[in-house]
């Protein structure tokens, strides 16, 4: 297949990429092409494909609602699917008000705009942001602020304001020096927080686009209790780790942390529909009530806000997600054998799994998103039937949680072999 004469194609270099493969229909884990192929789609096509490809009930839903209510505008009029869902999320995150957008950097946008005019709104002096190296929050502005300084945002770092960043003590398998670096990191958090903060933003558990980089629990636990000891805001972006990718319904839950606000996204409607939301406290909420000043109000807003057909397809995922539970808390004991297995293997190299989330780097030079070896990987699993996206050498599996325990044996078969060609 040529590259189409009118597509422009997301974070892909033309000059040195294949041209795309062109998806007829797909059904649970599998995409078909078309001339006949099927790949298993082992990274859930960027992330947000939860249960598979074509679930069903998530269509009906999307069907039914689209016959009833398919969009109104959500300033002056509200719905049943929007009020359905904010009770359940709410009860959920333990976050009482939701705010609706429809990306994942959108609702880090939020998030940060809230925290930020929340202090503003109190006549406060925090200014700092904090944030961690190696984080990506997304391709939008202030997102790009917080996320680490990379080659997502190099072309933009004189419009990017400043943000305070720390380490983040990213751990594997066999890893030794965890305790020492986690200390010098938490360290380093309280030095930060001696200027006065408004708020730090964290994947929880997982940074995503820096290469599955994983910490652990107690790690993210006690860098919550530290920020919010001092009175700053702490902001969670779920929108990768949400909806039970780390094993937990969400990261937080499994570190056992209630962050002021959440990001939430990808997974949010199973990956039928774009949508994302942004969990706030009751708090943050009542700090934008004001009879005397216009200002304080949230002056932000997306014009298909809770878009109803979103709201029906988020519903049923969420239903699947309540009766299934083992799911996503059984799925990071699927992956352990067979990561065990690939460990042995001289030029693999720091392997980590997380829930549904599992990773390892290989050894050819630098790691590095761009990393050619990434591509090399890619297109040998295509030829074995597996779809992988590498991120450079960090080569990780997160497939649908519908994924048999065959379709993910083929998957580590794909990247054995490949590791015995290279």
């Amino acid at each position: 297949m040529d590259w189409h004469p009118h597509l422009w194609h997301p974070i892909t270099q033309v000059a040195h990429s294949d041209a795309p493969q062109r998806v007829v229909r797909a059904q649970g884990s599998l995409l078909e092409l078309e001339d006949g192929r099927a790949l298993i789609d082992a990274i859930s096509s960027w992330w947000v494909t939860l249960h598979g490809h074509a679930e069903p009930s998530i269509a009906a839903a999307i069907g039914r609602q689209a016959h009833a209510l398919e969009q109104v505008i959500f300033a002056n009029f509200s719905h049943g699917p929007a009020e359905q869902l904010a009770n359940r999320l709410s009860a959920h995150t333990g976050l009482e008000r939701l705010f609706f957008s429809d990306n994942g950097s959108s609702a880090v946008e939020v998030a940060l705009k809230m925290a930020w005019q929340w202090w503003r709104n109190q006549g406060s002096e925090r200014r700092q942001l904090i944030a961690f190296e190696g984080a990506y929050h997304g391709d939008t502005f202030g997102a790009m602020a917080v996320g680490d300084r990379s080659v997502f945002t190099e072309a933009f770092e004189e419009l990017l304001f400043d943000v305070t960043r720390l380490p983040w003590p990213a751990t594997h398998w066999g890893d030794t020096s965890i305790d020492e670096r986690e200390a010098a990191a938490l360290t380093a958090l309280r030095e930060a927080l001696q200027t006065p903060t408004a708020a730090l933003i964290v994947e929880p558990l997982i940074q995503g686009a820096a290469g599955m980089r994983m910490v652990r629990p107690q790690f993210l636990k006690a860098v919550a209790e530290e920020v919010q000891a001092s009175g700053a805001l702490f902001i969670a972006d779920e929108v990768m780790t949400g909806f039970g990718r780390t094993g937990a319904l969400f990261a937080c839950q499994r570190a056992g942390i209630q962050p002021d606000l959440v990001a939430l996204s990808k997974g949010l409607t199973g990956g039928f529909l774009p949508m994302a939301v942004t969990m706030a406290s009751e708090r943050i909420y009542a700090g934008f009530i004001s009879e005397s000043e216009p200002t304080a109000t949230f002056f932000h807003g997306h014009s298909f806000t809770a878009n109803p057909l979103g709201c029906a397809a988020a519903l049923a995922s969420l239903d699947l997600l309540e009766a299934n539970p083992q799911a996503y808390t059984g799925f990071e004991a699927r992956h352990q054998p067979h990561l065990e297995a690939l460990a042995q293997h001289p030029k693999v190299q720091d392997v980590r799994c997380t829930g549904t989330v599992a990773a390892f780097e290989i050894e050819a030079g630098e790691t590095s998103y761009l990393n050619p070896i990434g591509k090399v990987v890619q297109r040998h699993c295509i030829e074995q039937g597996v779809y992988l996206r590498p991120l450079g050498n960090v080569v990780y599996l997160l497939p649908p949680l519908c994924t048999s325990d065959a379709q993910l044996q083929q998957c580590y078969d794909a990247l054995q072999s490949c590791l015995e060609q290279l």
